[in-house]
């Protein structure tokens, strides 16, 4: 038994994804329901109040219909932007490969090759980086001149 994968092997480690943006929904709601709140309180109070009922429980009885009809009209928003979202789609190769130590590396490509695995001393920066005691030399003083 070899050790290479075959091309079946590759094959079922590659599929096929729609890459796409998607509305969040609560966010949608809950500022179709803050919305319609605003806009029942300001026709709320262009009107003149009963004063055996007063402003405030007027507002309450009608803020269950303005935030209902702000959470609907919300909600159908994000559900309008999620239709025009999937239209603009696009497609994508998502690639599962076993690293070294046996957890799975995923990555995502639009038809080109999937990136190389950099080694871990790679990542690192090789630069030399400053003290952080504002010296050349990091020993602290300052009247030292700096080494060259």
């Amino acid at each position: 038994m070899s050790s290479a994968p075959s091309d079946e092997q590759d094959a079922a480690n590659e599929t096929e994804v729609r890459i796409r943006r998607a509305p969040k929904y609560p966010a949608f709601i809950i500022v179709g329901g803050g919305i319609g709140a605003i806009v029942t309180f300001i026709l709320t109070a262009s009107f003149p109040v009963d004063p055996k009922v007063g402003f405030g429980a007027l507002f309450g009885y009608f803020a269950l219909y303005g935030v209902t009809a702000g959470v609907l009209v919300g909600a159908l928003l994000a559900l309008l932007f999620d239709r025009l979202g999937s239209r603009r789609s696009r497609p994508a190769t998502v690639v599962t490969e076993l690293a070294d130590d046996g957890d799975p590396e995923v990555y995502v490509t639009d038809g080109s090759e999937p990136p190389a695995a950099q080694p871990a001393e790679a990542t690192q920066s090789t630069e030399a980086t400053p003290p952080a005691d504002g010296t050349a030399d990091g020993t602290g003083d300052p009247a030292d001149p700096p080494r060259a």
